[in-house]
């Protein structure tokens, strides 16, 4: 089957793409010994049965531009434009024994806006990647993350972290990151990079920035290289990135921007999964994804969920400990509320909340479950939002204890210890991002659950069950969030 697409992708370049200079061509593969610098987790992946190389790849990448204006329907058509030489770099996480493999490639365009190559995808889902035999491939798709030029510096380039290693890396700029996502999965396909797996999927994920990105490949890319299986678009907001060279999430200086309010394609060729934390629907460079919302299709799911940040304390903290195997004590400190983070010093804690981490890796098995099988995952409702009588900014609906309404539910929102939310948080460039966590105090912990810590659990577990079977919380994580929902009870918070 795979064959059989490739060989009409290949046709499609050569035909489609008339007059581009890149046809159907794939870029030389170079494998590079030794450790990618690429922060994968404090724990030791060849113990979970995996394997990590890295990969350069070389060859020569084409920019498109539009024919048209950026309509805010989705339904753009890309031309080739310019052509150039380009060098980056793949990291591969593969099973080391094929009886391993489930068949499926996760392909994750790697985040920059750190000023670095960061996989937040890999980070949400590697529980799910590792326990259910993925394998896992991370593309240096943006220039930032090869060349440097952040605002935040350019010390975590790579560069500049590791000029020996990767001095002769070369990225002509993120109006050729595109194709260059393309040639990377094109590589996947092929299978030279898979250690001898057979693959049956490949799919593409990615989070924020990266996101944006993905939604401009979906619905400008995708139908002239109609490469990838599906897609998990993870926290985008209601904008995307251009294809035109010096163009930018949210715009550059001088450049031209994708309109607010941006839908996906109603023409979608494969499926699609768009995650959204609260940060997300609101707000956020571009306007927030409220702008952006539409119906669900044959080939479209949104999943919005409540309680939840578009940056939280799993991700910056427990899922580089989080092998599956980590002692409940380090686990439970690692999620305790803070307001200290690589982030900066935030004004308030930073969204402590599990179910995005949960979520997202259901989210992953539903849509390869979407591609390989054709079962649709399910619809979920989404977050309430009102809009002032009188006018003014929408809003989130709130319960009586201060979280969200609506969207995907779970046990944190259904049966809470702390209001969580994805907004009002502050402090350094991105807190913005981090949400928050209030803790209740005694007084409101015994209003809820007069019975105690067990009242609390037998709520809990009850709502755990409801997430489980409506499909969003994996059964697989229920034993760990019991154990994590029983060691995390606050027995004896300050009153206020």
């Amino acid at each position: 089957m795979r064959a059989t697409r490739r060989a009409v992708m290949a046709g499609a370049l050569a035909t489609g793409l008339a007059g581009t200079a890149v046809a159907a061509e794939m870029p030389v593969v170079t494998a590079v010994a030794g450790a990618p610098t690429l922060r994968l987790g404090a724990f030791d992946l060849k113990a979970k049965g995996y394997v990590v190389e890295e990969f350069f790849l070389a060859g020569t990448a084409q920019s498109y531009k539009l024919a048209g204006e950026a309509t805010i329907d989705g339904r753009w058509q890309a031309l080739p434009d310019a052509t150039s030489p380009y060098m980056t770099r793949i990291v591969v996480v593969r099973p080391a024994q094929s009886t391993r493999f489930n068949g499926t490639v996760a392909v994750e365009w790697l985040n920059v806006t750190g000023g670095l190559d960061a996989a937040p995808d890999w980070s949400y889902t590697h529980r799910e990647l590792l326990r259910s035999g993925y394998a896992y491939v991370g593309v240096s798709a943006q220039r930032v993350g090869v060349e440097g030029g952040s605002r935040f510096g350019s010390g975590g380039a790579l560069k500049s972290a590791n000029p020996a290693r990767y001095g002769k890396l070369s990225h002509p700029g993120d109006a050729f990151a595109f194709d260059i996502f393309t040639q990377a999965g094109r590589v996947v396909e092929s299978g030279q990079v898979l250690g001898g797996l057979k693959h049956r999927a490949v799919l593409a994920m990615g989070e924020s920035q990266s996101a944006s990105y993905l939604t401009t490949y979906v619905n400008a890319v995708d139908p002239l290289v109609r490469l990838y299986d599906g897609f998990l678009i993870h926290s985008r907001s209601g904008s995307a990135a251009m294809l035109s060279p010096g163009s930018s999430v949210g715009g550059a200086p001088g450049g031209s921007r994708a309109p607010a309010g941006l839908r996906l394609r109603d023409d979608l060729r494969v499926p699609v999964l768009t995650l959204i934390a609260e940060t997300d629907l609101m707000g956020s460079q571009g306007g927030g994804f409220l702008l952006a919302r539409q119906p669900d299709t044959d080939r479209l799911r949104t999943w919005e969920m409540a309680g939840t940040a578009h940056v939280d304390n799993y991700a910056l903290m427990v899922s580089a400990i989080d092998s599956g195997e980590a002692p409940m004590a380090s686990l439970v400190a690692a999620w305790k509320p803070t307001t200290a983070t690589i982030l900066g010093k935030l004004v308030k804690p930073m969204n402590a909340a599990p179910q995005h981490h949960y979520v997202a890796m259901s989210a992953l098995s539903h849509l390869n479950a979407w591609v390989r099988t054709g079962r649709a995952p399910p619809k979920a409702p989404r977050l309430e939002v009102v809009t002032p009588a009188g006018g003014g900014a929408p809003a989130l609906v709130l319960d009586a204890e201060g979280n969200a309404k609506g969207g995907i539910r779970s046990p944190w929102v259904d049966v809470p210890t702390a209001k969580h939310s994805g907004l009002g948080n502050s402090g350094g460039p991105l807190g913005f991002l981090a949400g928050s966590t209030e803790v209740f105090d005694a007084a409101t912990l015994q209003r809820l659950y007069p019975g105690g810590k067990p009242q609390y659990l037998r709520r809990f577990n009850a709502a755990l069950a409801r997430a489980m079977k409506a499909g969003f919380i994996l059964p697989a994580d229920q034993a760990g969030i019991r154990a994590l929902a029983d060691a995390t009870y606050p027995e004896a918070p300050a009153a206020r």
